[in-house]
C-alpha cells in the first residue's frame, strides 16, 4: 500500500512546536533559576511554551502622493 499526498511529511517543513526537549526546558529553567547545576534532569518541573505573533508591517505612505 501507498502512503496518501495528504499524509506525507513535507522536508522541511516544521510548524510551531507545543513541545520542548529536555536541554531546551533545562535551558529555560536555568534562565529563570527554578534549576541549578546538580539537580537531577529527571522531574523537572513543566516550562510553558511561548508563542511568537508576528507583528504585521506598516504600511508606508508612497513619497509620490506626499509631494503631490
Amino acid at each position: 500500500m501507498t502512503i496518501d499526498k495528504s499524509l506525507k511529511v513535507k522536508r522541511g517543513s516544521t510548524g510551531a512546536r507545543s513541545v520542548l526537549t529536555r536541554v531546551e526546558r533545562l535551558k529555560q529553567l536555568k534562565e529563570n533559576e527554578r534549576w541549578s547545576e546538580g539537580d537531577s534532569p529527571f522531574g523537572i518541573p513543566k516550562v510553558r511554551v511561548r508563542k511568537l505573533q508576528m507583528k504585521k508591517k506598516k504600511k508606508k505612505k508612497d513619497d509620490d502622493d506626499d509631494k503631490k
